[in-house]
C-alpha cells in the first residue's frame, strides 16, 4: 500500500499532487481567514465633524455679544438715549442674522448655539443693570438669572459628554467641531421676546412721558411665568439638545 493512502482522511491525496503543494494551500487558506478575522475585528473611527464657523449670521451674532456689556454700561450712567440705540441695534442683528442664514442657507451647528447664546448674554447684562438701576424688581431678576445659569450648566456639560475624543481644554473650545445641537423650544422662543421686550420698555421708560409702570407690572409676572415655564421645557423636551457624535 502506498504511503500516502495510510495517513488519515484529511491528508489523503492523489499521488499525482505532490503535498508541499496541499501545505501551502492550507496554509494560504488559514492566513486569509486570519486576515480577514483582523479587519473585521478592527475598530471603525467615524471621522471628525468640522464646519465652517466664519458667516455673515455668526459675525452679527458676535457683535451683538460685544455690544452686550456696552448697553449696560450705558444704563448704569443713565445714557438712556445710547443704550436704546444699541438695544435696536441687537435686535435689529438678531432678526437679520436668522434671515440671511435661511435665506443663503447659511445655517451652521455652532449658530444655533451662540445665537441663543447671545440673546442670553444681552438678557442678563439688561437684567442685572436694571435691577442694580431699582428699574427691575429683583424677584423677576432671580427668576430670569436662576433659569440661565441653570441653561449654562446644562450646555457645559452637554458640548463635555459629546465632544468627540480626545477630551481637552483646546478641543472643547473649537467650535469647529460641532458636537451637540441646541433646538430652542416654541414657549424658550415666546420667552426671550417677551423677556426681551420688558427690558427693552423698561430700559426706554425714562425717555417715555407716558407712565409705563401698569403695563411693566403686567409684563413682569407674564415673564416670570413664561421664564419658569421654558425653563421646564428644556427638561421635559427630549428634543431640546441632539448629540451629534453618538458612539
Amino acid at each position: 500500500m502506498p504511503i500516502l493512502q495510510k495517513l488519515p482522511g484529511y491528508l489523503q491525496v492523489s499521488t499525482s499532487v505532490p503535498l508541499t503543494s496541499l501545505f501551502a494551500r492550507r496554509f494560504s487558506h488559514q492566513a486569509v481567514k486570519q486576515a480577514d478575522k483582523h479587519v473585521a475585528e478592527k475598530p471603525s473611527t467615524s471621522p471628525t465633524i468640522h464646519e465652517d464657523i466664519y458667516t455673515i449670521p455668526n459675525f452679527l451674532t458676535v457683535t451683538r455679544i460685544v455690544a452686550s456689556p456696552v448697553i449696560g454700561y450705558l444704563i448704569l450712567q443713565d445714557a438712556h438715549t445710547w443704550a436704546v440705540g444699541l438695544l435696536a441695534y441687537a435686535g435689529f442683528t438678531d432678526l437679520i442674522d436668522g434671515w440671511i442664514a435661511r435665506r443663503w442657507n447659511r445655517r451652521t451647528v455652532v449658530g444655533t448655539i451662540i445665537d441663543p447664546m447671545a440673546d442670553k448674554i444681552l438678557m442678563t447684562v439688561l437684567t442685572v443693570c436694571l435691577a442694580i438701576k431699582g428699574a427691575l424688581p429683583i424677584w423677576v431678576a432671580s427668576i430670569i438669572l436662576g433659569r440661565d445659569v441653570g441653561l449654562a450648566i446644562s450646555a457645559i456639560y452637554y458640548r463635555w459628554i459629546s465632544l468627540p475624543p480626545p477630551k481637552t481644554f483646546r478641543r472643547y473650545w473649537d467650535f469647529s467641531l460641532p458636537s451637540a445641537e441646541v433646538r430652542p423650544t416654541t414657549i424658550s422662543k415666546y420667552n426671550t421676546f417677551l423677556q426681551l421686550a420688558l427690558v427693552g420698555l423698561t430700559t426706554a421708560a425714562p425717555l417715555i412721558s407716558v407712565d409705563l409702570a401698569p403695563t411693566l407690572t403686567i409684563m413682569q409676572y407674564v415673564v416670570a411665568t413664561t421664564t419658569i415655564w421654558s425653563g421646564a421645557s428644556y427638561v421635559f423636551s427630549k428634543d431640546a439638545i441632539k448629540i451629534l457624535n453618538k458612539p
